[in-house]
């Protein structure tokens, strides 16, 4: 990323992007769009608050304080559900991993055992995590570009059914601790298929220089695949691994990845003579944020990748492995709002001629990094009350001591937005309670699941005492 600190539309309010037009009225401005907004939410008839999992936001925020993360539960074990249904074709064995990165708490994690789904961690906190709510360690896979001995012992200890190896080092440093074990783990190589996917678009060349996995381009990974092989009591090679890229609306980057990583399970066979029994095609598949947003419907992309893989396999004369998937923000993602109570609103005129009002909210940057990490957008309303008030072009900003501490940087909202009234912004229970930090030393939100009118805290709010534990000043 290179932009202005305060956003890439910073004091230009003469063009928004395609996602941020202005709706029609207040009315359609403040309609909760079904594929933006978790399952169960809607306005209530009355005030017009926001309820999710039959909870009225006001109540919650009563309750939990603000800003909060409210989860709704029927939404992410529906589509924890509908992407087990959806990959486990009776044709196709397959292993749905719920990526632990995206968001993680050991109630969280039973969840994803509960609705017949496995984990994938990259980290020693996350297989911690895992293993404190009871997953079996057969069912977590294990990924990261540097795991510790320490990591790498633990996941030897927990008995994880995969470790997905990601350099030369590592190879030697699992069989050394392997032998030491007397253990023989089973893995997956990380093959760089120099393909890179996101949204509707995907390269197909030079995505090389990357610090994951192995290279195919250039013989890295045939190399990887030769050094486990020739380690064959302290290391079992099982499959490979890759990932194209995230936020992927369409097949075609799969296409060619499918094509590219196929080949090589089909030069492995020839030299060693084996067929390895399991591909894993990583995720990334996207969800809506923005109303422009048009991500893929999750029963037709797993037909499309299952066509794929048996048409490459075919072209090969292999047998279609057991396939592996990890949706983790495409599973979250959607089920989760934030809420914040605004502070101050500041009304600024711009160069053009124009005004955009700062509505400076209790959160920011702490509790959502993306927008100044990844310019990502988000769709935000008023959350606590409906209104008739015309809109006016706002621009969504947090507490934090940074000019580029912004939540949403163009919607519209209703001119009357005031002190003391809540807004929600869809879409955030993919990488910002699980990239939270205490910037300026503020106390991460709590995640509260609500459900059937009934509300639980899942990690609940940061104090100050938490904060300063590990000072030790």
């Amino acid at each position: 990323m290179r932009a202005h600190p305060a956003g890439p539309r910073h004091g230009d309010g003469t063009q928004l992007a395609g996602s941020r037009q202005r709706p029609e009225n207040t009315q359609e401005g403040l309609n909760l769009d079904p594929a933006i907004w978790p399952q169960t939410a809607q306005r209530a008839p009355d005030s017009g608050a926001i309820v999710l999992g039959g909870c009225d936001v006001r109540d919650l925020v009563t309750e939990y304080g603000s800003p909060l993360f409210a989860m709704d539960e029927h939404d992410v074990r529906t589509r924890m559900s509908g992407y087990r249904e959806a990959f486990n074709d009776p044709s196709t064995h397959a292993h749905v991993y719920y990526a632990a990165k995206a968001f993680l708490s050991t109630t969280f994690a039973r969840w994803v055992m509960q609705e017949g789904l496995r984990i994938d961690v990259c980290s020693g906190g996350e297989l911690a995590c895992a293993l404190r709510a009871g997953i079996p360690g057969d069912r977590i896979l294990m990924h990261g570009n540097n795991k510790s001995e320490a990591e790498l012992t633990a996941a030897i200890d927990a008995g994880v059914g995969y470790v997905v190896l990601d350099s030369y080092e590592e190879i030697a440093r699992l069989a050394f601790l392997a032998e030491r074990a007397n253990v023989r783990p089973k893995v997956l190589v990380r093959v760089t298929l120099g393909v890179e996917a996101h949204t509707h678009e995907f390269i197909a060349t030079a995505h090389e220089d990357q610090k994951f996995g192995f290279s195919l381009a250039t013989g890295s990974a045939a190399e990887a695949v030769r050094r486990v092989m020739a380690l064959p009591e302290r290391l079992e090679l099982v499959g490979l691994h890759s990932h194209i890229g995230s936020q992927i609306f369409v097949s075609s980057g799969f296409e060619v990845a499918a094509s590219r990583i196929i080949a090589l399970l089909a030069g492995i066979r020839d030299e060693y003579g084996l067929e390895l029994p399991l591909l894993n095609l990583g995720g990334g598949l996207g969800i809506k944020y923005v109303e422009s947003d048009e991500p893929p419907d999750v029963a037709q992309m797993a037909e499309v990748l299952r066509e794929i893989v048996a048409r490459q396999c075919s072209s090969f004369g292999l047998d279609v492995p057991d396939l592996a998937f990890e949706p983790g923000r495409a599973i979250v993602g959607p089920s989760t709002i934030t809420v914040y109570t605004v502070g101050t609103v500041k009304p600024i005129r711009l160069d053009g001629g124009g005004v955009r009002t700062y509505v400076s909210v209790d959160g920011g940057m702490s509790d959502n990094i993306r927008t100044a990490l990844y310019d990502a957008e988000y769709t935000v309303t008023l959350a606590s009350r409906t209104s008739e008030a015309p809109l006016v072009l706002c621009r969504i900003v947090g507490k934090h001591c940074e000019s580029g501490d912004i939540v949403v940087n163009d919607c519209w909202l209703p001119s009357d937005v005031t002190a003391g009234d809540l807004l929600a912004v869809a879409a955030t229970g993919a990488y910002n309670r699980s990239m939270a930090s205490n910037y300026n030393l503020v106390p991460r939100p709590p995640v509260v699941a609500v459900r059937d009118g009934q509300s639980d805290v899942l990690i609940r709010r940061e104090t100050f005492d938490d904060m300063f534990a590990t000072d030790v000043g």
